[in-house]
């Protein structure tokens, strides 16, 4: 089976040796997520709903890359720092997959790499058409 990996150029990936997709087949696999744009500068600040809404944007830009699109998505895992705002993530999560509906995960961690990330997202595709 064919496996491609998928860079964004972050010096991140040289170091800690990941990719920021994989496929392999028709499964693509996107790594943790976080919502910072290409100038590595977060996008949201300590808003909840906007850094899931980016980092979703985010996705989507990778998935297409790959050949996958949001559609393709049979599961979601969210890392978040805070449960208690689920309702700002999940809104966000509900407003892009709302039709889709994948499996998902919301689990609230200690911590991410970097303090101001609230949350940090990874998705499972597998494409279908």
């Amino acid at each position: 089976m064919k496996r491609t990996n998928y860079s964004s150029g972050a010096k991140w990936e040289d170091i800690v040796g990941y990719s920021r997709a994989v496929r392999t087949g028709n499964t693509v696999e996107i790594t943790g997520t976080v919502a910072v744009n290409e100038n590595n500068q977060l996008v949201g600040g300590n808003d909840a709903y906007e850094q899931t809404r980016f980092i979703l944007q985010k996705i989507e830009k990778v998935l297409v890359q790959t050949g996958a699109s949001l559609k393709d998505v049979v599961r979601t895992r969210m890392f978040v720092t805070d449960i208690t705002r689920w309702q700002e993530y999940g809104r966000a999560h509900g407003e892009v997959f709302a039709d889709i509906k994948p499996c998902t995960s919301m689990i609230e961690v200690k911590g991410l790499i970097e303090p101001a990330y609230l949350i940090e997202i990874e998705a499972t595709a597998v494409i279908t058409d």
